[in-house]
């Protein structure tokens, strides 16, 4: 019998998830190492090729020692929504089963996690004559009078979606004005039965230790040539990679808007911005164990707390 139910075991997603800059990269590939394991990213920058040092993608070294799905799958032009990118994921994670791997499931893009969980809201299509509505809206008036806009319709889907989510903005407001309904009601899905058997734990620190995590990242990717890079994409970001964190900022450098210390300073900023906002969604996340990190916890230590709660037994 507990051969039968570890077999069974098998079958099911370990999902790490966590904030930007907590090191969820680094625990997942200790985790990874010590088991048959595939790593599936899920991170709605890291798909586009190119897009190396801004996103902290896994290196060449790194990808080497264990398989990386869903990294470097698209050109930067390309969009990536929420179906296209959970249809490509869902397909990865067949294939690591079907080798007999284990998917580990690591990102901390809450939206595509829940929809690559938990399945996608029913929605209606876009409609092109609303969609170049807002669109001319948003030229005239800026990004921040639409959101007051959706706060007074969806409260609730206005404080999980960012101002400069223009992308996200556009479409809540969009849905609102098709169907009379706010975008959120149709996406109270976390208490509904998840599309993946799945055991998650969420990576977390200190809320000062963080946010020096991240400004350390943001002068360590500037060190390693993120501006540099961001050049060399010029005119090939597409709507989408275009609003990335580091890239938007430069590339308003770039452009002469603003000078190198204010890009600086921004993505540090809107960087801890964005891990508040991902903490805040993964508070719905249902049966979330946290792990706590210190900052002299090593990536194997931390795994090791990590490994116990996703090995016990249902």
């Amino acid at each position: 019998m507990a051969r039968q139910a570890g077999r069974r075991d098998e079958g099911v997603c370990w999902v790490l998830v966590g904030p930007t800059a907590s090191g969820k990269s680094a625990v997942a590939l200790e985790l990874a190492r010590r088991r048959p394991t595939e790593i599936v990213s899920v991170d709605s920058m890291q798909v586009y090729r190119g897009m190396d040092i801004g996103t902290a993608k896994p290196t060449p070294q790194e990808r080497a020692l264990v398989p990386h799905h869903m990294v470097d799958v698209l050109d930067p032009g390309e969009q990536c929504n929420v179906g296209r990118f959970c249809r490509m994921a869902r397909r990865a994670i067949r294939e690591i089963r079907a080798r007999g791997n284990r998917p580990l499931i690591v990102g901390g893009a809450p939206l595509y996690l829940k929809g690559l969980m938990w399945g996608l809201m029913e929605a209606p299509s876009g409609d092109a004559h609303v969609r170049a509505r807002l669109k001319e809206e948003l030229a005239r008036h800026g990004r921040s009078a639409l959101h007051e806009r959706l706060a007074v319709a969806d409260p609730e889907a206005a404080a999980r979606i960012h101002p400069n989510d223009v992308q996200r903005l556009l479409r809540a407001l969009e849905v609102c004005e098709l169907t009379g309904l706010p975008i959120s009601a149709g996406q109270r899905q976390f208490s509904g039965r998840p599309r993946l058997s799945h055991r998650l734990v969420g990576l977390r620190r200190q809320r000062a230790e963080l946010y020096a995590r991240i400004e350390r990242r943001v002068d360590e990717t500037m060190a390693r040539g993120l501006l540099a890079e961001v050049e060399s994409l010029r005119g090939r970001l597409g709507p989408q990679a275009g609003q990335a964190l580091g890239y938007k900022e430069l590339t308003d450098h770039l452009d002469a808007r603003i000078s190198l210390d204010d890009a600086v300073r921004l993505i540090k900023r809107n960087t801890r911005r964005y891990a508040k906002h991902q903490l805040t969604w993964f508070r719905h996340f249902g049966l979330l164990q946290w792990v706590d990190a210190g900052p002299g916890d090593s990536p194997a230590e931390v795994a090791d707390r990590c490994e116990a709660l996703l090995s016990r037994p249902a």
